[in-house]
């Protein structure tokens, strides 16, 4: 699968990967948020983003995002957090 995007006269390939931690790497992502951790891949998706690869830790989420260049990292990933 090519994830080449591009914009008018640019194609590039934009993966990040990013990790969230929580506070203190307190294990409350296994225990309590684990069910509602399902759900980044569709907020990643209403931003036009596409979730790579994605592995949820003990103490942090892990994952490699394909990012579009129209978008700042910054926008995307504080869309993800902020829901």
């Amino acid at each position: 699968m090519d994830v080449r995007e591009g914009l008018k006269h640019t194609q590039c390939e934009c993966g990040r990967h990013v990790i969230f931690i929580p506070k203190c790497r307190r294990k409350a992502l296994y225990r309590d948020l684990r069910q509602y951790l399902g759900g980044l891949r569709r907020l990643a998706e209403q931003r036009g983003s596409l979730v790579k690869e994605g592995h949820l830790l003990p103490d942090h989420v892990d994952m490699m995002i394909a990012i579009p260049p129209k978008y700042a990292v910054s926008q995307v990933i504080g869309s993800i957090k902020g829901k």
